[in-house]
């Protein structure tokens, strides 16, 4: 049965319509782009016809066959942007009323005088849109056998009643159409958003070779689930970033959208938007409650297991262990904090996390408090990222957001099945061969096969954990005399030497000074089952070992001469039970290769953790006995 397409559709929708959601038919349709999926329509309304761009969104309709060449389609939101002086329509959504049907009628490329014609005359009625009856297509006169779809609404077009009878209106000057962010797309000309800030990064300086700059960027999710990020360079920062708070709405119109860097971006966008000088971003004062304060997809641990390495990702969990916060030494030789800490969910694996920077003094620092006092809060983890390195476990990185014991429906969950004996459910962990509260590079070894598999004679050192107890500590040489400099925020450190008048000098420093550093380069013998061996501790490690700083010991041996005392605390020292974290590198000494074993992190073992260790390591290996 004949279909009856809305007339003149295509010249009205060129002359400004946005409300009147025609029905049009699709004649054509063409994949274009090769960095993205693009697909460009070709729409009639039997009389003429316009190229238009489908919103990505609006993709998995052809990529599965429901749109094609000759579907019937009624477009719902659209808008007309002029691109590359050409007229283009852009598809924001549409609904799909016959999903293939022969071509109607024989339409012709709309020309810019036929759409200028069609905007003086009431209803688009022309006569230039008026064809010959003779055609086999013919749909213009309904008879009783013509299927009539009429579109939702179909008024004539006319301009918004604010602006009417006001005289010719500056481009730009009409208030933006609200629109998703699902929908936004760089085809349209003018559009505003309004949502809800979900996260704020730092304020970034930076330096290129087209001189200084500062960024920053702020996450947005609206009422219909649609995020993007926003971004702001240089001036604009200035303008917008002592405005911007998290978990305020704020309406936001008049930004460009760029592809999103997917390096830098794990919003399930493909936009981005800048703003810019002429861009404005107004607080909404009154709370709209349609709009989530968050939006999470959380992925059950075990799922992680499978997850590509750097994906970003969401996680909820109990937190069983936390380590305490410690410094470390980043490549740029930029000092931050590390801290560990692992959660278990009810698919039974644990994983572990690593919090990085600000987090570990912050909620790090609260969820370590809590599990100390023998509370396991749920933690969210939103836009955490997969690392496989030995292993999958997931770390902080700048637009990572934690949210402690949040109240959503699956914290209750867990908690509930927590409290009901998940706290004495047995967990696998994912970070294979890693301790509970680990780190990245922790294997475990033992003593033994340290030695037998020739570990530290590669070209890079290698980093394993071993459990052994302190069975001997020289006490010759136990520290150096070192530099108390900072360069820039480090601590200079290298060994300083007097100088005369009871002062120092430090050679890399190039300067002299009244008080020395004193820090330690202690030598211990550590044991377990499988053997013994030396290792070297220097100021971090040696005063967890010591649990006393290297200039008490230097005092109470050389300038109080106290040998009972000091003797009393080197032998309090022994028969600890520590994890040793170890950095083991074949180095040159004259003319022999030796292995130096450094001890880069030592931690009292605590046996709740170690427990579940074992616990996880017998789980392994009886399946892999039953695979046997």
């Amino acid at each position: 049965m004949p279909v009856n397409l809305t007339r003149n559709a295509i010249a009205t929708i060129n002359g400004g319509d946005v409300n009147s959601k025609p029905l049009v038919q699709v004649v054509d349709i063409k994949l274009i782009g090769n960095s993205q999926e693009r697909y460009r329509f070709l729409l009639s309304d039997s009389d003429s016809t316009q190229h238009a761009m489908l919103a990505t969104q609006l993709n998995e309709q052809v990529r599965t066959g429901r749109v094609k060449k000759g579907s019937i389609i009624q477009l719902i939101d659209y808008i007309c942007s002029t691109v590359q002086n050409r007229r283009i329509i852009v598809v924001l959504n549409m609904e799909i009323i016959i999903p293939e049907y022969e071509i109607i009628g024989n339409p012709r490329i709309l020309t810019d005088s036929a759409a200028t014609t069609n905007q003086l005359l009431p209803n688009g009625n022309s006569e230039a849109s008026v064809r010959p009856s003779n055609s086999r297509y013919s749909a213009q006169v309904p008879a009783n056998n013509v299927q009539n779809f009429r579109p939702t609404i179909q008024p004539p077009y006319q301009p918004p009643p604010n602006y009417r009878a006001q005289g010719p209106i500056m481009k730009n000057e009409a208030p933006a159409r609200i629109i998703p962010i699902a929908a936004l797309n760089p085809y349209q000309g003018r559009w505003a958003i309004k949502a809800r800030v979900t996260a704020k990064g730092d304020l970034r300086r930076y330096n290129n070779a087209r001189g200084d700059g500062k960024v920053f960027s702020f996450d947005l999710l609206d009422s219909d689930g649609g995020e993007i990020r926003v971004t702001c360079f240089n001036s604009v920062v200035d303008r917008f970033y002592d405005v911007i708070e998290v978990g305020r709405v704020y309406l936001i119109s008049k930004g460009s959208l760029k592809p999103a860097q997917k390096n830098f971006n794990h919003l399930k966008n493909e936009w981005e938007i800048f703003l810019e000088s002429t861009s404005t971003v107004e607080l909404c004062p009154n709370e709209d409650g349609s709009i989530p304060r968050q939006q999470f997809s959380f992925k059950p641990i075990s799922e992680i297991e499978s997850a590509e390495n750097n994906s970003i990702l969401d996680v909820i969990g109990i937190v069983i262990t936390v380590n305490p916060s410690v410094p470390i030494m980043r490549k740029n030789g930029m000092e931050t904090q590390r801290r560990i800490l692992n959660l278990k969910d009810t698919s039974g694996k644990s994983v572990e996390l690593t919090l990085w920077g600000d987090f570990c003094n912050k909620e790090g620092q609260m969820l370590q408090e809590m599990v100390d006092s023998g509370d396991f809060p749920v933690l969210a983890v939103k836009a955490g990222k997969v690392n496989d390195f030995n292993g999958k476990s997931i770390g902080t990185i700048s637009s990572t957001q934690l949210f402690i014991n949040p109240d959503r429906p699956e914290a209750q969950s867990l908690r509930d099945w927590f409290e009901r004996g998940g706290r004495n459910t047995a967990s696998i962990s994912i970070s294979k061969e890693i301790m509970p509260g680990g780190t990245k590079n922790e294997i475990r070894k033992t003593l033994s096969q340290i030695k037998d598999e020739g570990l530290g004679r590669s070209d890079k050192p290698d980093w394993v954990t071993t459990k052994a107890t302190v069975v001997f500590i020289k006490t010759d040489n136990f520290c150096y005399t070192a530099c108390p400099l900072m360069i820039g925020d480090r601590q200079c450190s290298k060994k300083v030497t007097p100088s005369g008048n009871k002062r120092w000098i430090c050679d890399r420093c190039n300067q002299e000074f009244e008080e020395c550093d004193y820090r330690y380069l202690l030598q211990v013998q550590i044991q377990d089952h499988t053997g013994l061996t030396w290792v070297t501790a220097f100021q971090e490690s040696g005063e967890e070992i010591m649990g006393c700083s290297a200039k008490e010991m230097y005092l109470l041996k050389y300038e109080l001469q106290d040998d009972t005392k000091f003797g009393e605390i080197i032998r309090s020292r022994l028969f600890h039970h520590y994890l040793f974290k170890l950095k083991i590198k074949e180095e040159l000494y004259g003319d022999e290769q030796r292995v130096k074993i450094t001890v880069v992190k030592a931690d009292k073992v605590k046996y709740s953790a170690e427990s579940r260790y074992l616990l996880d390591l017998i789980s392994k290996n009886g399946k892999l006995k039953r695979r046997f």
